[in-house]
């Protein structure tokens, strides 16, 4: 049972109708820009959303709602610049303690990219931590599946919001699917006889907020001159078998024509496009069309393969690969310029006005290891 606001009311004096401890919280935006903050949270019993927020540790600002569920979404304000924003949930014994998530400054944000989350349980994420990112991208499969016991549909997100409440409270998270975030039965050899992943990607698009048709989205941080494109695009060899894990990807379908247009329509400096296969897949495809579009970014990240990687592709795009597990099989991708066999995530930083952006090849211990430079766009508009 899940109750999502869509917009923000003005204080309401309407009473609380029931209250229940809040077991976890996680942060998100749900618009193309980050002009809001979509705050989620679940509790054990039925309740009313009743949400506080503001600039200062006492938060001021109610929005309360009668509805009573035990999974809510709510949007608040999240105006830009310097310090914290701050949100309690609930009211009286049962409210939170007061939680603190960065504004974005004007002169320049930091993005953190995990991939493969589901595959890499127990890591130690302290060094993401403290990079203290404004936002944490994925790369995909952020879970391991969606049919473990106890762990089934939305619940196996909500275990891995469980297992890292200092990263899920604090930073607004915006993943993107992988083949194992809508594996609803185990693969197996062979394709079955059913369907062993859920295309539509229902638990995923009902646990997440996120902007547009969820499965694919984009965000603009103005502020910065950098725009994200998330494509739903993984394991794309098994399209029309019981294998289909994402949407369709031909140069008819709805996801192509998607991208082509949100892409041709992006005026920013840096456009990142962010995805979960390998480059080599798509290179043939649709008489080179993805390519094409890509190449209209500023880079390419995946988190297909379990290694770290930076390869240069055609006409000079960067392509990323990231993963947390880091002990896959070293297949290099054939215009490759770095590469290793170690966990690893992106820090993307973005200084506003700046000639180029930076992106860092990490190690779960902290460790830079490659950064390169990508230079701004030249569009229309300069």
């Amino acid at each position: 049972m899940m109750c999502r606001w869509r917009f923000v009311p003005l204080v309401s004096l309407i009473p609380t109708l029931h209250a229940a401890p809040v077991e976890r919280i996680w942060l998100s935006h749900e618009e193309a820009t980050p002009s809001s903050l979509t705050v989620s949270w679940e509790t054990p019993q039925p309740s009313a959303a009743v949400i506080s927020y503001g600039g200062t540790p006492d938060p001021g600002e109610v929005i309360r709602g009668e509805r009573l569920a035990t999974r809510h979404q709510v949007k608040i304000p999240f105006p830009p610049g310097e310090g914290d924003w701050h949100f309690r949930i609930g009211e009286g014994d049962d409210a939170s303690a007061v939680q603190a998530v960065k504004r974005y400054p004007a002169e320049g944000l930091r993005l953190a990219v995990i991939a493969d989350w589901g595959l890499a349980p127990g890591r130690d994420l302290s060094a993401v931590v403290k990079d203290d990112p404004h936002l944490i991208l994925t790369g995909g499969d952020n879970v391991p599946s969606l049919y473990q016991p106890g762990k089934e549909g939305t619940r196996a997100f909500a275990a891995l919001v469980e297992a890292h409440p200092e990263i899920f409270r604090r930073f607004p998270f915006m993943p993107i699917l992988g083949n194992h975030d809508r594996e609803i039965t185990p693969r197996g050899p062979e394709p079955p006889d059913h369907a062993v992943y859920d295309v539509e990607a229902k638990a995923y698009r009902e646990f997440f907020a996120l902007p547009g048709e969820e499965w694919c989205w984009t965000l603009d941080l103005p502020a910065v001159d950098l725009s994200l494109i998330a494509l739903d695009l993984n394991h794309i060899q098994d399209h029309g078998t019981t294998w289909q894990t994402c949407h369709a990807w031909q140069a008819d379908s709805e996801q192509y024509r998607w991208y082509a247009e949100t892409m041709a329509a992006k005026k920013a400096g840096f456009v990142l496009t962010l995805m979960n296969e390998k480059q080599t897949q798509l290179a043939g495809l649709a008489k080179g069309a993805w390519h094409e579009h890509f190449r209209k970014g500023s880079g390419l990240i995946t988190g297909f393969g379990y290694f770290a990687e930076r390869a240069e592709l055609a006409g000079g795009l960067p392509y990323f690969n990231t993963c947390l597990k880091g002990d896959g099989d070293l297949y290099q991708d054939p215009q490759s310029r770095f590469q290793a066999r170690v966990g690893n995530y992106l820090l993307i930083t973005v200084k506003a006005g700046a000639p180029t952006m930076k992106i860092e090849i990490k190690s779960l211990a902290g460790e830079v290891l490659e950064a390169s430079e990508i230079a701004r766009r030249v569009t229309p508009k300069d």
